[in-house]
């Protein structure tokens, strides 16, 4: 878990001094790559840094360093973080890379996140502070190599105490560096009147600020511990007393805080600032807590309103830090005053840490204090919250600090390993370690051992962790047995797996087309994910929800349900700094919803995302599920290039990586058959839709798509009857199992093939079923993608004529496709012979509004804004603007006001309104 406070730039003080003169020398120029800023502690490097970030137009991403990140793999983890936080999207592969590679060699992962900085093209400067705490050298030549390889217009800035061992000469000839050290860093004479006087609040003649300037040589710490002496001086003895001594030795510097500044202090600040020098980073409420009194917002506040070496981390002043120099004085001086009482507080620092959800900053503290046994208790008791969380390669190092008999005797540890190692897919040191298990616990069983009674759990750990390998292995029976034996012995502990369990049966479940069972396992899945506090579960058991949903028909209970879901993950998990949590399955449904209802920018917008991860790499079997949502979005805008290129990529990807896929994939070759129909290749259709006859699938849902493809495909070679007898086997089983949208295709190829036969009585029967189901599933833009025969079919049906909202809509739309073709030649039209009657006259639209798009735009036209729109129509923020886009684009405008123009002239809104 990555400790977000790590990448919170530094608020700038208003009060501080600004310095046009090195802001200047820090901006972005051609050529340049890093600017490096190097001096001793108390130079003002990261306030300098901060208040550079807070004029800069270019994005922003803010690297704290500490100790605990001279690791190579820790150190990427947070670098990729703080871009994340910052808003760089499209980072999965490379956090991927990160988690799969082992030993140091990191260099897959570092390449992802350089060619993700090229295709987004914008600017970025990336900020490290306190560089100086990294020895390691793979760490100084990965720096080194990313930053040579960086694109255009990406900046690095390392603020640092002494020079980082980088190939500084090789860039300084290059002119890619712009270097500025402890001279220029001092503060002028100006700027040290500027800082006394404004910042400081002291009212010093000029000539005592010219001679604080040249015996700190200007260093701004110092200068400030000189006016903070200054200050208690003047108020005791109402006089000047800025002649003391200011040594600029590290030792002396500590010496001079504790004596000049904390003897300075009332009693109770003084305590508050020992009591809370063991906190890295402290608020309030872990301030009250460690000290057991309810006073400190007010002495965080009387700190800040004192400028006394306090950094605020927040806009909000909830979270701050000391300044590390003052820190460490403080936290000196608490040891050698009560080293017990030291003790006690970080023990309760660690305590309130662990509470309130901190558990990898609780961790890193404990680390920090060598208490190993502690390290071995929260990580039994919070591990496997950490690995199912994505935090699995920092529980795989904090492990090894452990002796390694510990974890030998250690079933819970041992299993948070096996966990560890699957999340970053060493799977092939599973089995043993599984054995090793199993054995620890036969002995302690048969010992009377005291953990013995939490055998169970740890058992149905092992059952769950074997059907997952069984599943990759697409040993189906084995996994779902597997995973009922764990479902089971879970019912009896309170171990936190249920969400997982149950979205593995869904899994299982929908495989084998139960689609009853799959749902109930989901939602399950769903509710136990939410106790559990699990979003990445619930996210994709929501989004296969909906997916089999929008199967079934249920098409607005599958977007209240993505709602639901993506409602409850906001609420727990939002952060608006960072890139909102992504499922495969939930953005895959919800772009094939809003296909089918022909909302296709919406549609788009959700598939948008997911393109990144087809991109730079992702599992293959969420390639197989974007791809082929894409090709469809693709085949319903009439692009088949596209469509058939997306498509025949899934189809590889799904049959080299077969045995990698946990589940069975939509029914590419359907769809891609369909595809080469409409580019008019029957044969090349056939071919590819018989390997799917011969070989049938596992998942009903994907047999019937590919009988209703050779059913088309034998229709295009003039085998009607066949087709036929085909589609007439489909028809009661889309019945019986409710698989409404397949029962609509069904019901119109069966009348095509009726209409080619000569039967347009039949035929039209057969359609006016398909509109029946259809309407009440919501389902529109599949009859879009039927041949132009059929479409002037639907076009002649009375039905279609009937009040209705659906109706109207289905209707303007195929009016709109079929206007641009000669009804005989096929060929585009140049004028009409007669004009439209006013019951015909087609939208002045280029495309009509849809259902949502109409009613954004009365909320707009009421006046409400964005988030209102989405708190009205129980949607995210996000679903609001690309409906408001997509309404922009049929209308030809780009502001709220001209929409509400446009849409009067159209009639779409009251005059009067």
């Amino acid at each position: 878990m990555l400790l977000n406070t790590k990448f919170l730039r530094p608020s700038p003080d208003r009060r501080a001094v600004r310095r046009e003169r090195l802001d200047v020398m820090l901006d972005a120029s051609e050529g340049k790559r890093l600017n490096l800023i190097v001096a001793p502690a108390g130079f003002g490097k990261s306030t300098l840094a901060s208040q550079w970030c807070a004029q800069n137009t270019a994005r922003t991403a803010w690297l704290s360093l500490d100790t605990h990140d001279d690791q190579p793999r820790q150190f990427w983890q947070y670098l990729i973080g703080a871009f994340e936080h910052s808003g760089l999207m499209a980072l999965e592969d490379a956090k991927k890379q990160l988690s799969q590679e082992s030993g140091d060699d990191l260099t897959a992962a570092i390449t992802c996140l350089i060619n993700t900085l090229s295709t987004e093209g914008v600017p970025w400067s990336l900020v490290l502070d306190d560089y100086h705490v990294i020895s390691d050298d793979d760490i100084h030549r990965q720096l080194a190599w990313f930053i040579d390889y960086l694109p255009p217009g990406i900046l690095i800035t390392i603020a640092s105490r002494t020079e980082p061992p980088l190939p500084l000469a090789r860039w300084r000839v290059r002119r890619q560096v712009q270097d500025l050290y402890p001279g220029l860093l001092a503060f002028s004479e100006d700027e040290c009147l500027s800082f006394f006087r404004d910042t400081m609040a002291m009212d010093l003649t000029e000539e005592e600020v010219l001679s604080i300037a040249q015996r700190t040589e200007g260093w701004v710490a110092a200068m400030q511990l000189s006016a903070l002496s200054g200050k208690a001086g003047q108020a005791s003895q109402s006089q000047s007393t800025l002649t003391a001594p200011i040594a600029l030795e590290g030792k002396l510097i500590s010496d001079y805080v504790l004596s000049e500044v904390l003897d300075q202090l009332p009693d109770p600040l003084t305590d508050f600032l020992l009591d809370t020098s063991c906190c890295p980073r402290l608020c309030a409420s872990l301030c009250n807590f460690i000290r057991e009194r309810a006073d400190s917002e007010e002495m965080l506040e009387s700190l800040l309103a004192q400028n006394l070496f306090i950094i605020p981390l927040d806009n909000r002043n909830g979270w701050f830090r000391y300044h590390d120099l003052f820190r460490e004085a403080l936290s000196a001086r608490a040891r050698i005053i009560n080293h017990e009482r030291a003790e006690t507080l970080q023990r309760r620092t660690v305590n309130w840490l662990l509470s309130h959800g901190h558990v990898q900053e609780a961790i890193g503290q404990i680390v920090s204090s060598q208490d190993t046994e502690r390290l071995a208790q929260v990580l039994a008791e919070h591990g496997n919250n950490l690995i199912h969380g994505g935090f699995h390669l920092p529980v795989l190092e904090w492990l090894k600090l452990l002796p390694e008999d510990w974890v030998q005797e250690s079933p819970q540890l041992m299993m948070l390993q096996v966990w560890g190692l699957y999340f970053a897919n060493r799977v092939e040191k599973l089995e043993p370690i599984l054995g090793e298990v199993e054995n620890l616990l036969d002995r302690q069983v048969a010992d009377s051992h005291p953990d013995a009674e939490g055998a169970l759990a740890i058992h149905a750990e092992l059952s769950l962790m074997r059907s997952y390998l069984a599943r990759s292995r697409n040993d189906e029976q084995n996994a779902s047995d597997l995973t009922r034996q764990a479902l089971k012995d879970i019912d009896h502990n309170q171990i936190p797996l249920k969400s997982v369990t149950y979205y593995g049966l869904g899994l299982d479940d929908f495989g084998k087309g139960e689609l009853n069972d799959a749902q109930e396992a989901l939602e399950a899945a769903i509710r136990f994910g939410q106790v559990e506090r699990k979003p990445s579960t619930v996210l994709s058991s929501g989004g296969l929800l909906a997916w089999i949903q929008y199967h079934r028909g249920d098409t607005d209970l599958a977007l209240d349900t993505t709602t639901r879901i993506r409602n409850w993950v906001d609420e727990h998990y939002s952060d608006p700094s960072q890139p909102r949590l992504i499922s495969c399955w939930q953005n895959s449904a919800l772009t094939e919803i809003y296909r089918e209802r022909n909302e296709l920018e919406l549609a788009a917008s959700y598939l948008s995302p997911l393109l990144e991860h087809v991109e730079n790499g992702t599992e293959p079997g969420q390639h197989v599920v974007i791809q082929y949502v894409r090709g469809h979005l693709a085949f319903s805008k009439g692009n088949l290039e596209t469509a058939i290129e997306c498509l025949e990529d899934a189809l590889f990807v799904g049959n080299k990586r077969r045995e990698h896929i946990v589940f069975e994939p939509p029914a590419v070759s359907a769809l891609l058959a369909r595809c080469y129909l409409a580019a008019g290749d029957q044969a090349k259709a056939m071919r590819c839709i018989e390997p799917a006859i011969q070989h049938p699938a596992n998942n009903p849902l994907n047999r019937e798509q590919n009988q209703i493809s050779l059913a088309r495909t034998l229709i295009s070679g003039g085998r009607c009857r066949e087709a036929q007898d085909t589609l007439s086997a489909l028809i009661p089983i889309a019945e019986r199992n409710a698989h409404n949208r397949h029962l609509v295709e069904i019901l119109l190829v069966y009348a095509e093939a009726l209409q080619q036969e000569g039967r347009a009585a039949e035929a039209s029967a057969m359609l006016e079923r398909a509109l029946d189901q259809a309407e009440n599933a919501g389902f529109m833009r599949l009859f879009a993608e039927e041949n132009d025969r059929l479409k002037r079919l639907l076009l002649e049906l009375p039905r279609l004529r009937a009040p209705g909202r659906w109706n109207r809509e289905l209707l303007t739309m195929l009016k709109d496709q079929n206007a641009t073709l000669n009804p005989l030649t096929q060929e585009p039209v140049t004028q009409r012979a007669t004009g439209p009657s006013d019951s015909e006259q087609p939208s002045p639209l280029v495309e009509p509004l849809s259902l949502r798009e109409q009613e954004v735009l009365q909320l707009i036209n009421q006046g409400l804004a964005n988030k209102d729109i989405a708190m009205t129509m129980s949607v995210a923020p996000a679903t609001v603007k690309a409906h408001i886009r997509n309404l922009y684009s049929k209308l030809g405008v780009g502001r709220r006001t001209e929409a509400l123009a446009k849409a009067r002239e159209l009639g779409l809104l009251d005059q009067s309104s």
